[in-house]
């Protein structure tokens, strides 16, 4: 027995010693933690302080601007003269408290040829109701009543993009004044202009996602339109009217003189035309009503998310590195580990393509595939993205793209020195990385961290590829071709009639951002929000928990829409 004993007791250490191993192994945070290659005192990294400062000024400046409306006397009008609450005081009473709101294109609506529309007048972001991630359109009555722009159009149908996607369910707080004439040519007539917003309530209707409208003040001509597509639709006494032509054009018409309230407020549209089915006495009763009507949304119980860990990093030095032109690859690690939990990546075929990075991490307990790319893709970068992204598919996992091509004139560079063979190479795995990302259907969250040029537009899923969301760190640029600047065209001589070349027309515009820059493609809607860096993470996971809740909806999908009276 004690020769049989000798011979066990190693056998026991060694199951003992690889059960605790397993124990340890299933307790531990999955994934290596990456080094951090950024340090705040490395004078490549502070070179560029100074112009990131100007960089986050400026971009405050601009969304206070945004915020503010319609300036002072706007503001006065509306609340003084109109007796109505501000549009973000009305979804300060309409959202969870403390609950987080990302709001969708600030921006847009700076810097156009017709003028500046700050926020494009009108609100559009993705909050908690009752626990419950709502969509919500908001008009910003401050500004010219509330009426439509090319802009705000561009940017709420976007909006609805997401809506879609993401199957949220939808409130709209309606005080419009319809379209901007002088502009109508370019608000209603193309597919993804006005009209297609009154489609899309329906269509989200049919598809089983609740629309919920709140009359709040004016709905004119096209703004009338909104309220009554809407399942259920609520209009506040005394503020609110709606109609297709107000007290005016009936004088005009018909010779008649009514009251606006007579013609078309909450208590015609309540007791006799049946439009509305609400009545509320007060704004405040509306948006109780409201958050009631999103209470009955049913949600599935909150699957389990793993624990989770802070970065270790300094987020702010983020701050700093996108002042750098050049991320070199080691730097987007570090801007990895400033992103995810605890630092942690494991990355997928590291010693396979120069350029490319990509990898599974978690952010906030959600597990998630990242592609990050330092510069032109090579073949093998293609092969390795077209692999990685399929495999997020097979998983269903969302997957998170950091844009860095780097330098515009590097870009060119490596594009001109390519052999024929290499260039047709480099095509053909990049083709199919785009094919992968064209098909794949799990979320996709795209962050402009160190400019875009050329087909990383297609690569690193661009506007085209319908991300969910699409952001930028100020500073950035994107080029959507390396073909050579074409010469502008050269002034004609004056005839001997004196007959003067045409005048460029000027813009209204108060500002002149760079094309391509990253405040030229959120003042024309194109990008949802230029952020602060070190808010990467931050706004990256709200937004991933947003596109997380499309699992636990309970709709009935239907193909035709609630038909009103």
């Amino acid at each position: 027995s004690s020769h049989l004993k000798m011979l066990l007791v190693p056998y026991m250490r060694r199951n003992i010693g690889l059960v605790l191993h397993r124990r340890l192994a299933s307790s531990a945070r999955p994934f290596p933690v990456l080094e951090d290659p950024l340090s705040s005192a490395n004078p490549s990294l502070t070179s560029g302080c100074e112009q990131v400062e100007e960089q986050l000024a400026q971009l405050n400046k601009l969304k206070q601007l945004s915020h503010a409306g319609g300036g002072e006397k706007g503001l006065l009008v509306h609340s003084k003269k109109n007796k109505k609450l501000y549009v973000r005081e009305r979804l300060r009473h309409i959202l969870d408290e403390d609950a987080d709101f990302i709001e969708i294109g600030l921006l847009a609506g700076l810097g156009l040829e017709y003028g500046d529309v700050p926020g494009s007048a009108v609100i559009c972001g993705i909050g908690k109701i009752h626990g419950r991630y709502c969509s919500i359109i908001a008009s910003d009555a401050t500004q010219k009543g509330g009426a439509m722009f090319p802009v705000q159009v561009q940017k709420c149908i976007q909006f609805m993009d997401k809506t879609e996607k993401n199957l949220l369910p939808s409130l709209y707080l309606t005080d419009s004044g319809g379209a901007a004439l002088p502009l109508q040519s370019q608000i209603f007539p193309d597919k993804r202009h006005g009209g297609r917003g009154f489609r899309n309530e329906a269509w989200f209707s049919a598809m089983g996602i609740p629309q919920v409208s709140i009359i709040c003040g004016s709905c004119t001509a096209g703004g009338a339109y909104q309220p009554l597509m809407a399942d259920d639709c609520i209009m506040v006494d005394g503020i609110a009217t709606m109609f297709l032509g107000g007290p005016p054009l009936v004088k005009a018409a018909l010779g008649e003189e009514v009251s606006a309230e007579e013609l078309g407020g909450a208590m015609m549209h309540n007791s006799a035309s049946g439009c509305v089915d609400y009545f509320a006495g007060t704004e405040e009763e509306s948006f109780e009503m409201a958050r009631d009507l999103m209470a009955t949304v049913k949600l599935h119980p909150a699957t389990e998310t793993w624990e989770y860990d802070e970065p270790t990093a300094d987020l702010n030095d983020l701050n700093v590195l996108c002042g750098n032109e050049n991320i070199d690859r080691q730097q987007i690690y570090g801007i990895i580990a400033r992103i995810v939990d605890g630092g942690r990546f494991r990355e997928f075929k590291k010693m396979y393509g120069a350029n490319l990075t990509v990898g599974y991490a978690m952010i906030e307990g959600q597990m998630i595939g990242l592609v990050a790319n330092a510069g032109p893709l090579t073949y093998k970068d293609g092969l390795k993205g077209s692999h990685f992204i399929q495999n997020c598919q097979q998983r269903g996992l969302p997957i998170i793209f950091l844009q860095n091509s780097g330098s515009l004139p590097s870009c060119v560079a490596n594009h001109t020195e390519m052999s024929a063979l290499d260039l047709a190479l480099t095509m053909k795995s990049r083709g199919s990385m785009i094919a992968a990302l064209s098909t794949v259907t799990v979320p996709k969250i795209t962050v402009n961290v160190g400019n875009c040029h050329g087909d990383d537009n297609y690569t690193m899923c661009g506007l085209s590829f319908d991300p969910d969301f699409i952001l930028s760190w100020p500073g950035t640029s994107l080029t959507q071709t390396l073909n050579p600047t074409p010469v502008p065209p050269q002034p004609k001589p004056e005839s001997k009639e004196g007959n003067k070349p045409a005048k460029k027309r000027r813009t209204l515009s108060a500002f002149n951002f760079p094309t391509g820059s990253a405040l030229d493609l959120a003042g024309r809607s194109l990008y949802d929000d230029v952020i602060i860096p070190s808010d990467t993470r931050k706004i990256v996971s709200h937004c991933l928990r947003i596109t997380a809740q499309k699992s636990r909806l309970v709709i009935s999908n239907k193909e035709f829409p609630v038909f009103r009276l």
